[in-house]
Order: structure tokens, then sequence, then C-alpha cells
């Protein structure tokens, strides 16, 4: 599927009001749900007909085309189709007499494209890769055939990539000028070793279109499979990533962003975490979502997103996006909708309630109500919220906040949703706001997950600094935690600071301190996390007044900010997994560990 949903401003809401026949044969024909947005291309549609014989046929007029119901007593319910937009329902009651008795109309607005899904198969072959497109998917829609396969390589392989069709003798190059039309392609295995990346863009009869990707590697000269399961994406091990809040670069929002990106560049980070930037309440923070895919005002347009991902790419930086799509806004259209109109609203379903109908949601978070996953529209609904950006806007993943609540109410989703992402970028990074200490994360797919304890929320390293010298044993507890539940794929997401953490740590904890303590984030096993500002010993609070940080280097930090991300990315034992903590003498003042990696890379002290 290729859907681009419309701007969710409003769910559309028809009026179920009775209607009566004018000879009064049979009155109160009407239909359970008013109308508004609907996320599923075939919705249950019920209704009642209190008096109607019991050998009268109701059918639901969709846009005109009738679709017979089922009855038990006075209630019936259809399954009914719906085309992309605006669909108008009518029930019918045919009497025995002839006369038909008609509710009001209703509208449901089909928020789905119709399209084709682009799906690709691997195989490693004895002369390089098999790439196979044959499973890709006709529309659900209309089940419109797939006309057209062409293959194509991105630019920033570690080679060039030739290929050939199945029909075809020669290789031609895939990096460049027309791409291979084939449903299945060879791919011959480039010289160089490293992750290759490769799409496949499939079109229907009907001219509609849908891309998807998928990695191959090369490894000591011959091709090899990749097992997604258990595998990261290669550019992750030695990444930094870096957490931005928009407001803190400038007064132009995500353009102030923009124009930092060649500092970023040079400390060496790898990947932007930009905080929530869908529309939200005026003041939020972004975690209070009133449109899943419209860019907040504050921080400017979908254009200026799109730019600011272009030029992040231009410099090698990837862009990820904090999305949320545990919960939405009390504020969202579609609870104003639901608590204005009850169960007669289209949108109930769509929270998660308790026995006695009213909204759940975790803490005192009662601004923000879950989003009910046993609902498929709502399931629906969430996939297309986020992969949007990746189709629309081209961002390389997400950091999904309060992750655990999808995980206790529908964990199978996640999987889903992990699936989703990397068929449509196979190196995407996904990371859990959940513990890294729980393995469901990593099974799930998720690259990594945060620094915390068993305890929601709680900080790994929360207790390591507080406390005087020595803080050694400490810290080796943690890390020592940590690899509880080894997982080959599974990172730790590791901060000294980050949106949630309050006074910044520098703040809390004096610049020598903050020194030691960068040292130790940018050298021990994980992914890292550097948050905006602490490259330069920022002190702001990130739920505090948004206003501009004050970007001196006070403490004269970013060049040893910039020395340790050098020394990680160049050193592939420390972005390795190994670490082995070592007896220093005096230990009240020092620590001491190895990080060691794979046969070959020379271990760092």
């Amino acid at each position: 599927m290729s859907p681009r949903p419309p701007s969710v401003a409003g769910a559309p809401a028809g009026t179920a009001t009775t209607a009566v026949d004018p000879a009064g044969a049979v009155a109160g024909l009407a239909l359970d749900l008013q109308g508004g947005d609907a996320w599923t291309w075939r919705k249950r549609l019920a209704g009642t007909c209190p008096g109607c014989p019991p050998e009268a046929p109701i059918a639901l007029h969709v846009n005109g085309s009738p679709v017979a119901a089922a009855r038990e007593g006075d209630a019936f319910a259809a399954t009914v189709p719906l085309a992309p937009g605006a669909n108008e329902v009518v029930a019918v009651a045919t009497l025995p007499d002839g006369r038909e008795q008609r509710s009001a109309a209703t509208t449901h607005t089909l928020r789905l494209s119709p399209g084709p899904t682009a799906r690709i198969a691997v195989t490693v072959a004895s002369d390089g890769f098999v790439l196979d497109g044959g499973g890709s998917e006709p529309s659900p829609s209309d089940r419109s055939p797939i006309r057209d396969f062409a293959w194509s390589a991105p630019h920033g392989n570690p080679a060039p990539l030739a290929a050939r069709g199945e029909t075809a003798t020669a290789l031609v190059p895939l990096d460049r000028g027309a791409p291979v039309a084939a449903r299945r392609l060879i791919l011959a295995p480039p010289a160089v070793d490293g992750d290759y990346r490769v799409s496949l863009r499939v079109v229907d009869a009907a001219g509609r279109g849908d891309t998807a990707a998928t990695t191959v590697v090369v490894e000591g000269g011959a091709p090899r499979a990749v097992d997604p399961a258990r595998e990261r994406p290669a550019w992750i091990d030695p990444a930094v990533v870096y957490g931005v809040v928009p407001w803190a670069f400038g007064g132009d929002g995500l353009r102030s962003v923009t124009a930092r990106l060649d500092d970023l560049r040079d400390l060496g980070v790898a990947a932007l975490w930009l905080s929530p930037i869908t529309r939200t309440p005026p003041g939020g923070f972004g975690y209070e979502v009133l449109d899943y895919f419209a860019v907040r005002d504050e921080y400017g347009t979908l254009d200026d997103l799109c730019e600011l991902v272009r030029q992040a790419h231009a410099r090698d930086l990837r862009v990820l996006l904090d999305v949320v799509p545990n919960h939405s806004s009390s504020q969202h259209p579609y609870h104003r909708d639901a608590e204005a109109h009850g169960s007669a609203s289209a949108t109930y379903d769509f929270y998660d309630r308790d026995a006695a109908g009213t909204p759940t949601h975790y803490f005192n978070w009662r601004h923000l109500p879950n989003l009910n996953f046993a609902n498929p529209e709502v399931r629906r609904f969430a996939l297309e919220a986020l992969a949007f950006w990746v189709r629309e806007v081209d961002v390389d993943g997400f950091r999904v906040d309060a992750v655990w609540g999808i995980r206790q109410r529908r964990p199978a989703w996640l999987g889903e949703f992990v699936d989703e992402i990397r068929r449509l970028k196979p190196d995407a990074l996904i990371v859990a706001e959940a513990s890294a200490r729980d393995p469901f994360y990593a099974a799930a797919g998720f690259d990594a997950a945060y620094d915390w304890t068993d305890q929601l929320g709680h900080w790994a390293w929360a207790d390591v600094f507080a406390a005087p010298p020595p803080f050694g044993p400490a810290l080796t507890a943690a890390l020592t935690a940590d690899r509880a539940q080894p997982d080959p794929r599974s990172l730790v997401f590791r901060f000294l600071n980050n949106n949630d953490t309050g006074d910044r740590f520098v703040t809390a904890h004096g610049p020598d301190r903050y020194r030691v303590a960068l040292a130790l984030l940018l050298t021990l096993p994980g992914l890292p996390c550097l948050f905006t500002g602490d490259e330069v010993g920022a002190e702001y609070l990130p739920y505090g007044p948004p206003a501009p940080i004050d970007w001196t280097d006070r403490f004269g930090l970013r060049d040893h900010v910039k020395r340790l991300i050098a020394l990680r990315r160049q050193q592939p034992s420390l972005h390795a997994a190994g670490w082995t903590p070592l007896a220093v003498e005096p230990a009240a003042a020092s620590l001491g560990y190895l990080r060691h990696g794979r046969a070959g890379d020379p271990p760092v002290l």
C-alpha cells in the first residue's frame, strides 16, 4: 500500500436521527453510528428497525449500491465496502407492501488510499542474490493486477551494483540510468564488502504504485544471507544519536535546526532524534497529539521538515522522529467526538475503556487517553500514521514513546509495526522507550531500548553519580544487570540527559563529574545519546518555558565530546558489546574497564 492520508483536522459527523415513513407504517429505522473517519476497506455497520416486520429485508446502501443486511429481531448488520473519501450510507427496509423505509444518511470517510503493496524476498545463490518481487500484493480495494516491476539502488552503497532481469543475459548498472524492469532480479555480488540497499517499485494497472526496499550483505567477498531478527543495520553500531528539541535551537523551529546541521556533523553524531513534531495543543512538549499527519505550527511546515531531512542526508546525518502511538491528546478530534456522542461516535471504540466505559490512561495522564489496539481500525490508523513519515518525508526511524503501554495491551502490534517500517526502510533505527532489560523489545525487532532498570522509567545510572566516590561498584552493578538478558540484536540506549531527566546532569553534579560521565557514556557498550546542548553543558529544563538555549561552551566541553565520538567511531572495540571491569588502584578515585570485540580488533583499555 502507498496511502497518503489527508491531515485529520476533524471527524466528519453524520446525524443518526430517526426517519419516519410518510404513511407511518414503520418508525425508528436508524444506524447505530453517526459516521466519521474509517481506517478499513470493509466496515461492519449495524442498526435497529423497531417494529419492522420479520419478512422485511433490510439493505445498507453505500453510495447507492445495496448490501444485504442480516437481521436478528429488530437489529440488523452488514459488512460494507468503502471507497476512498466520503461514503454515504443509508439503511433501507423494504416493507411487505413494496414501500421503502429509509434511515437518515451517515457519512463514513475512508482515510486509506488504494494501491499495491511491494514486497521483496531475497535468497542467496552461488553467483549472487536473487531478489523476487512476486510476493507483492494487489490493492485490497479492487485487486487491480500489478503491471510493472522496477528495481533500483540508491546513492550511498559501498560500491556500484550490477544486475539482470530473469530473462536477460547481460548485467546492467543498477545505480544509475533506467531501473531494471523484472519481477525477479539477479544481483551480482560487488567486490567491496558491506551492506547494500536495493529498492523495488511496483505499479498496478490503475497506475498506482508502492516502493519497498531490502538490504543485502557482502562479507569476505561473498554474498551472505541477512537475518533481520538478529542483525542490526551496520551503520548503527558506531553511531551516536543526538536528541533535538527544535525550540531550543532558535525561534524558527525546524529551520533553526537545519541551520545548525553543519555543527552537528562536525561534532560527529550520526543521527538526530527530533522531539515530537506533530500537531499538539499550544505550549505542549508534543506528546499530546492532535494530528498525527501534520507538523505543529510552532515548528514550521511539512516542507520545512522535508528540507531538514534532505539537508541532513546531504551531510550523512539520519533523522528519527519521536512518535506517540500509545495515546492521543484528549483534545484530538476523535476523542472529542467520542466524548460528545458516546457509543454513536464512529471513534468511540478508538479508545481503550474500563468496565464503566471511561477511557483508560496511565499515571495521572488523564489528558492522554489510551488508544484501543484491540480495534483493527486503530491498529491500521497507527501504522499509517507512522509509515506516513517514512513515505512522505524519508525519515530514518523512530523513538517510540510509551511503547510499554502498547506492549501491555497489544504486544503483537509492535512486531507488525517494525515489519512495516523495515519493509519501507530496512536500515531504519527503531528505539523503544522501555527497559532494555526486557527481552521482548529485541524479539519484536527494536534495535535499542532504554537504559532503565526493571522499574518503569527508572534510569539505571540514577544512583551511581549521586553518591560520593567510589562509584565504580554501583556502575559495574548497573552494567552487569544490563547484560542479564543478552540478545545479539539488542542495544542499551544510554543517556545522561533526555526530555524526562529534569535538571541537566551538569547542573546536578557539576562540570568535573559531567566530563567523566561523558567519557563513560561514549566508551561503554550500547547506543549513546547526547541531548540538546549536552556538548556545551547547557542548563535548562526541557519541559520549561520554550526558549532558545545558550550555546556558549562555558565549561570547554565540545572538543572533549568531539574527540570521544571520533574515538568511538574509529575503534571497533568501542562500539562492540565486549566489556570487562578491571580492578584498579586507588579504587576510590579510579574506574577501569576493557572494551573488546571481534577477534582481530584491538581491545581498548
